[in-house]
């Protein structure tokens, strides 16, 4: 097998968790790049939506934003973006909802929006876009994201999308259907919300990565699974055709698509 990065490790754990059936609303960069590359291996069916109005897309190359033509130009059908959320969304109807985030917690609440102060932030992040929604209304949610201190912290200084927000049962007492983040899939390991607590906790690690790694890249006391598995490794038809539509996408938007 050729050696592989810790992205495309990433990129490849995340796009497995698609099913080929699955109505997929998904979000731009590193969550576009998953969904497409289950498309392209194991999920032929899978109907991709994005925000814009696109349903069914199949772009050859990655898109930029949601307002990208390729989305349009390849999908089944283009619909008003009030459909997608009111029809599609809040109706029930999306399966998977595929985000990525700047910062997250061990609940899986999201922050896109600032980093420090709200009214006087250190950085002021791209924002909310529909991720909120998304968040609250997918039947399920995964989260893809790089892992360290600055994105893993212990308090959010703004929660944009909420995951399942203090724990428990308070998802439910916020009267948000589906059941929320099911994964966190980082570069290091894959996450899933403990049963009960809600707490995301280590289930499965990457080859070649070790708990201390994961502790030390984590902004709050990190627990595993009682069972913990090992990732299986990219397969090599899994990273041609990963490595194939970064190619297509730098061809096309210079640099853009390739690995974060």
């Amino acid at each position: 097998m050729s050696a592989y990065s810790t992205n495309e490790m990433m990129t490849v754990a995340a796009s497995r968790r698609l099913g080929n059936s699955d109505v997929t609303f998904v979000g731009i960069g590193l969550p576009s790049k998953a969904a497409n590359l289950a498309r392209l291996t194991h999920a032929p069916d899978v109907t991709l939506i994005y925000e814009s109005g696109p349903i069914g897309a199949k772009p050859s190359v990655l898109p930029l934003s949601i307002g990208d033509g390729e989305l349009a130009e390849t999908a089944d059908t283009v619909v008003p973006t009030g459909e997608i959320f009111r029809y599609w969304l809040q109706g029930g109807r999306i399966d998977v909802g595929f985000l990525g985030a700047a910062q997250v917690d061990r609940f899986g609440n999201i922050n896109t929006t600032v980093i420090g102060d709200y009214h006087n932030p250190k950085v002021r992040l791209p924002g909310a876009g529909g991720a909120p929604e998304i968040a609250g209304s997918a039947k399920k949610v995964f989260i893809i994201l790089k892992q360290g201190h600055r994105t893993f912290v212990d308090k959010l200084a703004f929660i944009t999308s909420v995951g399942h927000g203090e724990g428990g049962e308070h998802r439910q007492q916020l009267g948000l259907p589906g059941a929320g983040p099911v994964a966190i899939i980082t570069d290091l390991c894959i996450m899933e919300p403990e049963a009960g607590s809600k707490e995301f906790v280590v289930t499965s690690i990457h080859p070649g990565v070790s708990r201390e790694q994961i502790i030390a890249a984590t902004g709050w006391p990190i627990r595993f699974a009682a069972q913990v598995a090992e990732t299986s490794a990219p397969e090599a038809f899994e990273l041609e055709a990963l490595r194939a539509l970064e190619a297509r996408t730098a061809a096309a938007h210079g640099q853009a698509g390739g690995d974060e």
